[in-house]
């Protein structure tokens, strides 16, 4: 019995250290004073796209199932970084002073009419008034896919680093770090609270909302809109608010599924160009929005108050 118990105590050990190395952020490094923080990520091969049963699991609507299918084995190479956290209005703010480049007014924004979860387009709304109060260090919103490209060549021309915006697979890759759970952090949507700022208790108590398990995480995150970023735990690469936050633009058109996805992880430039991948999930969305696997559309024109920007440094 001794020798068990010794034995056992042995394998938690080992169970702790290998949790403890996955858990070592990658080598971090910024190219300017107003540049993000990025990532160094490894290379590496995964599963993109989601599992059958996961979808059903998760409540998504029946009509809505399958756009994260086939799944695909995919290649990231080594020597891609990511920026640690989405951009941040501060870093936003210094790219519209040194380019004059004016994000326009009108942003769609989620509305409580006391019924359903509903958004609609503000004309009065805009990057510096996406309505709620922001900091300097909260991630900026209300910016469009354009605007998002825009910022990406400014950081390239600033730097002269190959920056641009993540393909679909390359986000993807570094949302799961490893994992192969609807979330980085498991399947389960109970600790969603410790990882990332969701559609909570928080949001539903003062917005008046519905409670039910469909419509929120039964946890209580402590934000309602937007919150700083690395307010919450991050994943095993290191990288902060890949779930949750802020929906973040992706490079890739609008395809219906993952058919065709290329294996080396570089974008789709086909399909609804009007439209763009969107990645990660928000503040304000139902639960099976925020999951790894999960795609949505954004028409590339419009802006929301529950999106923004995540760039990354070609190798």
């Amino acid at each position: 019995m001794l020798n068990v118990r010794i034995l056992a105590a042995v394998f938690v050990v080992l169970g702790t250290i290998g949790a403890a190395r996955a858990q070592v952020p990658q080598a971090t490094f910024s190219d300017c004073a107003q540049c993000p923080e990025m990532v160094a990520l490894p290379g590496g091969t995964f599963t993109m796209g989601v599992p059958r049963g996961e979808e059903e699991r998760e409540g998504v609507p029946a009509d809505l199932r399958g756009r994260s299918e086939p799944l695909r084995r995919v290649t990231i190479a080594p020597g891609l970084a990511m920026s640690r956290t989405p951009v941040t209005l501060g870093q936003f703010t210094a790219f519209v002073e040194a380019t004059g480049h004016a994000p326009e007014s009108s942003c769609w924004a989620f509305v409580n009419n006391g019924a359903t979860y509903e958004y609609q387009e503000t004309p009065s709304l805009n990057w510096r008034n996406p309505g709620f109060a922001q900091k300097e260090d909260h991630p900026v919103v209300c910016v469009n896919w354009q605007d998002a490209e825009a910022y990406a060549r400014w950081l390239a021309t600033t730097t002269g680093k190959p920056y641009r915006l993540p393909s679909e697979a390359e986000w993807e890759f570094a949302a799961r770090a490893g994992t192969t759970t609807a979330r980085f952090w498991g399947d389960s949507q109970a600790p969603a609270c410790e990882f990332a700022n969701v559609a909570d208790l928080s949001l539903a108590e003062a917005l008046n909302l519905d409670r039910r398990p469909q419509f929120s995480f039964r946890c209580n995150d402590r934000h309602v809109y937007t919150a700083a970023v690395r307010s919450f735990r991050p994943n095993a690469f290191g990288l902060y608010d890949m779930l949750g936050n802020v929906w973040q633009w992706t490079l890739d058109c609008l395809n219906p599924n993952l058919e065709g996805q290329p294996a080396d992880g570089s974008p789709r430039l086909y399909g609804d160009c009007a439209a763009r991948a969107m990645r990660g999930g928000s503040w304000s969305h139902l639960p099976w929005y925020v999951r790894a696997g999960n795609r949505v559309r954004g028409t590339a024109a419009d802006r929301f108050n529950f999106a923004g920007i995540r760039v990354v440094r070609d190798r």
